[in-house]
C-alpha cells in the first residue's frame, strides 16, 4: 500500500480568512481583536499540518475563540479560601477592607496629590499622607513606610549598622517563607551579625557582654512565627531599651506580623502591639501591613524621630517606596482603628478571625445537603468540626476552633484518585474551591466563607468527576 501524498491529507484545511468570516471567528475578532486570532488561527493550522489532519472552518473558529478566552482570563484569579487558614500567604493574605478598595480604586482613576503639597503649592512627601495616622496610632514620634516588612528590617539594619555589629538573640535568628533568613539579611544589609546567648536562654548579661565600640544597633526580633518553650529565658524589651539606652545604641523591634489592637478584646491571644512595642523604650520598631493589621502588603517603620530622618536619608528608602494605591488603601485601613468598636465588622481580617463556631457551623448545615445532591452518589458529605489557623507565621500555636464540610469517596477502592480528581475539578471551576486534605477526606473549612449565594452560584457549574 502507498502512503498517502501530505497535501491529499491536507486539502479540507481552511485558509484563514475562510476562519475570520465564521461566526466564530468573527466573536472572536470582535472579543480580541484581528491580530491576536489571526495568530491562533496560524498555529491550529500549523498544528492540523504537523498531524496531518483535516478540520472545519467552524471548528477551528471555535477552538480559536475558546484558547483566546482562556489566554484572557487573569492570572491573578479570585478564589473561595476555604483552607482553614485566615491569612494564607500563597492565597494573598490580608482580604482587603471595602474602604480600602473604594480608595484604591479612586487613586487610580485620576491624578492625585501624591508628592503634592496643596497648601503651599510645593512638593511634598508621600510619607505625609501615612505619617500622622501610624504616629497617632502607635504613639510613636515618626513613621515611614516600605513596600513589606523584610524591607523595613533590610533598611533598619543597612541604615544603622551597616559596616557595624548588631546584635541579636541567637533564639531570635528567625527564617520565614521565601528564602528570609535574618542572618541573610544581616549580611545583604552590610551589618556584622553578633549572637548572643543560646536557642533557649538569653540574659542580660549576654547583651552587656556583647556590646563595644563597633555596635550599630541592638536588634530584638518577635519570634511570630514558632515558639520556644521549657526550659527558657529572654530578656525583655523594656530591659533591652534600658540596656541600649545606657550603651547610646539604638533598639529595633521587629514584631513580624505585628497588630495594632489588643487582639484579646477579640476572643485570641494576646500578641504585643505596636503601641506596647514603642511604649517599651524601642527606638524602632517595624512591622507587616498584610498579616494582623489586616490592609495591603506594607512594611512599616515607627519611631524616634531623629532615627527615621537617618532611615528616609538612605538612598535604598526610594527602592523600597509603595505606589499610590497602596498608599490611600494603607490610609482608608489605618483609619477603621480609629473606631476600635467596630472594627470586626468593618475589617475583614478581623471578622474572619473573630467568627463565632456556632454561625460556621450554621452555615455548614445549610450547604451540606446542597453539595451532597451536587456531588451525586459518588461522594458521602457531611458537616464536620474543624481548626483553623491565623496564618502568615502569626500567633503559631493559636488554633480557631470552626466546622465544615467533610468530603469522602463513597468507594473506598481508588479513593485517593477521586480525591484528586474532585480537588482538580473544584480549582478549575470559575471560582476556584482551594480546600485540604486531611483524614482521607476533603475538608472545606467555612470560617472564611462570607458568600454562601456566591459559592453555590459557582459549585452549580461543576462537572463531578467520573
Amino acid at each position: 500500500m502507498t502512503e498517502p501524498h501530505p497535501s491529499q491529507d491536507l486539502r479540507g484545511l481552511p485558509s484563514v480568512d475562510e476562519v475570520l468570516r465564521a461566526q466564530a471567528g468573527q466573536a472572536a475578532v470582535q472579543r480580541h481583536g484581528r491580530s491576536a486570532v489571526v495568530a491562533v488561527v496560524r498555529d491550529a493550522l500549523a498544528a492540523a499540518r504537523e498531524r496531518r489532519e483535516a478540520t472545519s472552518v467552524d471548528r477551528l473558529a471555535a477552538e480559536a475563540l475558546e484558547r483566546l478566552e482562556r489566554l484572557s482570563r487573569p492570572s491573578l484569579r479570585p478564589v473561595f479560601n476555604l483552607t482553614g487558614t485566615v491569612l494564607h500567604t500563597n492565597l494573598g493574605r490580608a482580604v482587603i477592607a471595602e474602604e480600602a478598595i473604594e480608595a484604591a480604586v479612586a487613586a487610580m482613576r485620576s491624578a492625585i496629590a501624591l508628592e503634592f503639597d496643596l497648601e503651599n503649592g510645593r512638593r511634598g512627601e508621600r510619607d505625609d499622607h501615612l505619617r500622622g495616622l501610624l504616629c497617632e496610632l502607635t504613639g510613636a514620634e515618626d513613621a515611614t513606610i516600605v513596600n513589606n516588612n523584610a524591607a523595613a528590617v533590610l533598611l533598619v539594619l543597612n541604615t544603622l549598622a551597616k559596616g557595624k555589629d548588631a546584635i541579636v538573640s541567637r533564639g531570635e535568628l528567625i527564617e520565614i517563607g521565601g528564602a528570609f533568613r535574618l542572618p541573610e539579611i544581616m549580611s545583604r544589609a552590610g551589618a556584622k551579625l553578633v549572637e548572643v546567648g543560646t536557642t533557649n536562654r538569653t540574659h542580660a548579661r549576654d547583651y552587656h557582654a556583647a556590646l563595644g565600640p563597633k555596635t550599630g544597633l541592638i536588634l530584638k526580633v518577635h519570634t511570630s512565627n514558632y515558639r520556644v518553650s521549657g526550659f527558657t529565658a529572654e530578656v525583655t524589651a523594656r530591659e533591652l531599651a534600658t540596656i541600649a539606652a545606657q550603651a547610646d545604641v539604638p533598639l529595633a523591634h521587629d514584631l513580624g506580623s505585628g497588630t495594632l489592637v489588643d487582639l484579646a478584646r477579640f476572643g485570641l491571644a494576646h500578641e504585643p502591639t505596636v503601641a506596647e512595642a514603642v511604649k517599651d523604650g524601642a527606638g524602632l520598631v517595624t512591622f507587616s501591613g498584610d498579616k494582623l493589621l489586616g490592609g495591603p502588603q506594607a512594611g512599616f517603620i515607627v519611631g524616634r524621630k531623629d532615627l527615621i530622618a537617618r532611615i528616609n536619608r538612605n538612598p535604598m528608602k526610594r527602592a523600597l517606596r509603595v505606589d499610590k494605591m497602596r498608599i490611600a488603601a494603607i490610609e482608608a485601613t489605618l483609619k477603621l482603628y480609629r473606631d476600635p468598636d467596630r472594627l470586626v465588622q468593618k475589617l475583614p481580617t478581623l471578622r474572619m478571625l473573630a467568627r463565632p463556631k456556632a454561625e460556621i457551623a450554621a452555615s455548614a448545615s445549610r450547604l451540606a445537603p446542597l453539595i451532597a445532591t451536587q456531588l451525586g452518589a459518588a461522594f458521602k458529605v457531611e458537616v464536620c468540626d474543624c481548626v483553623s489557623e491565623i496564618g502568615s507565621g502569626a500567633l503559631p500555636l493559636e488554633t480557631l476552633s470552626s466546622a465544615g464540610i467533610a468530603i469522602r469517596p463513597s468507594a473506598t477502592r481508588g479513593a485517593g484518585r477521586a480525591l484528586t480528581a474532585l480537588t482538580a475539578a473544584l480549582r478549575a471551576l470559575p471560582v476556584p474551591v482551594i480546600g485540604r486534605i486531611a483524614d482521607q477526606a476533603l475538608v472545606l473549612d467555612l470560617r472564611c466563607l462570607e458568600d454562601e449565594t456566591g459559592f453555590l452560584s459557582n459549585l452549580a457549574t461543576l462537572a463531578p468527576p467520573a
